[in-house]
């Protein structure tokens, strides 16, 4: 049954993500097409309003956008909870964020990281919810999308790498606004709260009065999902039964974080005008991701030896930490599409994962390829593509090139600066944490299982995942000042780089191909590709990884 329910699921994400992937090429196609007469009007109205020019830009004007826009948005909703206190919308009369945890959660929902040091029912108005949360969490997947499409026409050769005020437009109006509507009152018809009114009170059977949180839940959750941000309405997520209530609410949730990333390879192929580079990318990204499915719930199914010997059965599995309505399986999904599509929301703790659980979405994070997040994991797997193809011709003697462009020294550093980077704001910020803080109070365990909650904190600040092993006690200054800045580098450094690359690609003529060009669109070229992302992932974070889980999970056996 348990394979059934995963199967199935995993079905219907690929009947959906094709014809997604053929949307999303037609919805940011450079060319006028028919969705133009559809969405147009609207947007020429908002073009005229902002006061947008529709002309192409040059890369450097692209990324000019990207930071401009972002520093914006940041600002505003630092302001917005520093005096949420004090303005309309809040009806609980929660008091304003202070100064650190502030400039962690703007810049947490900026990054589309989503990490919370707060518990939302009680830290935030619903004021801050709609316009801080809810509004970043439309604004920074549109980014993600924009600059991935960007990066693909970059690689693709198309006459430019568009315009980002147009993509980060076309973003809400023509996909995520549509999608977060339908997937909102889908969860509506499960059981999820949307009111305005605020925290009701209700009357125990011992007679107790209880406070019970309730807000505009379900458009929070649904754009959460649908843009891979994760943060929840409730401190502990989608394990809320407000959040998610039902098993069908679970599935709807699985479906709308992995819809957009798992589309996006397909987009490529649309674009590139050859299908078969679209499914070498999908599937170097799908045999990753069932590795870690698998390894994820054979090793949750088959319970922990350590409470087995203290006498506590598992023949359920290991459950604790996670919800009975959902099971082994749906957890086990759910943990590994949240890390996998880097969204970050969860329906289990993580924490309470068995050792090796919980090197699942370690490795997803740490690998940052295994489809991603909106826009921002395609662009890394296309990153690994080119470095693959670099590989090779570095092999063979030849000049690499992919899809008709020479890939020379410019690209590949790049290229190397991205990846580089990814591995340093864990590892160095993960050192520091280990010397500085273990033993007091923020790290609740001081062995192997305590490295793993640095570990964990620091990769899903860099990867832009959010989740966390909730054991840590993060709101502190160390590690809100900390994880803001890791935050920040594992966003906007990649994204720039990428940038680059694209508008470097765009420039040059393209090359015919001939008996000689490495071709990129079979299975020798999966191979490589995945190949090269799982070598550059293991020498990197495999030391770290036996220190962690690994040990720790030696020393329960």
């Amino acid at each position: 049954m348990d394979f059934l329910q995963i199967s199935l699921v995993l079905v219907v994400l690929l009947v959906l993500a094709i014809p997604m992937g053929r949307y999303l090429a037609l919805a940011f196609s450079l060319t006028t097409t028919r969705l133009d007469r559809v969405f147009g009007g609207v947007e020429n109205v908002i073009y005229k309003v902002a006061g947008i020019r529709i002309a192409d830009m040059t890369w450097k004007q692209y990324a000019a956008g990207v930071l401009m826009s972002n520093i914006a948005m940041v600002a505003i909703a630092y302001l917005l909870l520093r005096l949420q206190g004090v303005l309309p919308g809040n009806p609980s009369n929660i008091s304003g964020m202070e100064p650190l945890l502030s400039f962690n959660t703007a810049v947490s929902f900026l990054t589309n990281t989503n990490l919370q040091h707060y518990s939302g029912e009680s830290a935030l108005s619903y004021l801050s919810q709609m316009m801080v949360i809810i509004f970043l969490m439309f604004t920074t997947p549109a980014t993600g999308i924009a600059v991935a499409m960007a990066f693909m026409r970059g690689l693709t050769g198309q006459r430019s790498i568009g315009n980002f005020y147009v993509d980060l437009i076309r973003s809400h109006t023509r996909v995520l606004i549509p999608l977060a509507m339908i997937v909102t009152l889908l969860l509506v018809s499960q059981g999820v709260p949307q009111t305005m009114e605020p925290t009701a009170t209700a009357t125990t059977i011992s007679g107790t009065e209880q406070q019970i949180a309730r807000g505009p839940v379900a458009s929070l959750v649904s754009i959460k999902h649908l843009g891979t941000n994760g943060g929840g309405f409730f401190g502990v997520n989608s394990s809320h039964p407000f959040e998610n209530p039902t098993p069908l609410s679970n599935v709807i949730e699985i479906l709308s974080m992995f819809l957009i990333p798992a589309s996006l390879p397909f987009v490529f192929g649309f674009m590139a005008k050859n299908r078969k580079q679209g499914w070498v990318i999908f599937g170097a990204m799908g045999m990753m991701f069932l590795a870690f499915l698998i390894t994820a719930y054979t090793t949750e199914v088959n319970g922990n030896p350590a409470l087995e010997r203290a006498g506590l059965s598992q023949l359920m599995g290991s459950m604790e930490g996670k919800e009975v309505r959902f099971g082994i399986a749906q957890s086990a999904l759910f943990t590994a599409v949240t890390t996998a599509a880097t969204t970050g929301t969860v329906n289990n703790m993580h924490d309470t994962l068995t050792p090796l659980g919980g090197l699942v979405p370690l490795g997803e994070m740490m690998l940052n390829s295994v489809f991603g997040g909106d826009g921002v994991g395609t662009v890394n797997i296309l990153m690994y593509a080119i470095l693959a193809v670099f590989l090779a011709g570095l092999m063979v003697g030849r000049t690499p090139e992919f899809l008709g462009h020479k890939i020379e020294g410019r690209e590949m550093k790049l290229i190397a600066i991205a990846i580089l980077v990814h591995p340093l704001i864990i590892l160095a910020p993960t050192a520091i944490a280990l010397a500085t803080e273990m033993g007091t109070a923020g790290i609740s365990n001081p062995g192997f299982h305590g490295i793993s909650q640095v570990l964990y904190e620091y990769t899903s600040s860099a990867a832009n995942n959010g989740s966390g092993f909730e054991g840590l006690g993060d709101n502190t200054p160390f590690w809100n000042i900390s994880t803001g800045l890791v935050m920040l580098f594992g966003r906007y450094v990649s994204i720039i780089a990428m940038l680059a690359v694209a508008g470097s690609l765009i420039a040059k003529t393209p090359v015919p191909e001939t008996l000689g060009t490495l071709r990129t669109d079979n299975s020798v070229f999966l191979t490589l590709l995945i190949a090269t992302v799982v070598i550059v992932g293991a020498l990197t974070f495999l030391p770290v990884l036996a220190l962690g889980p690994i040990a720790e999970w030696l020393t329960i056996r």
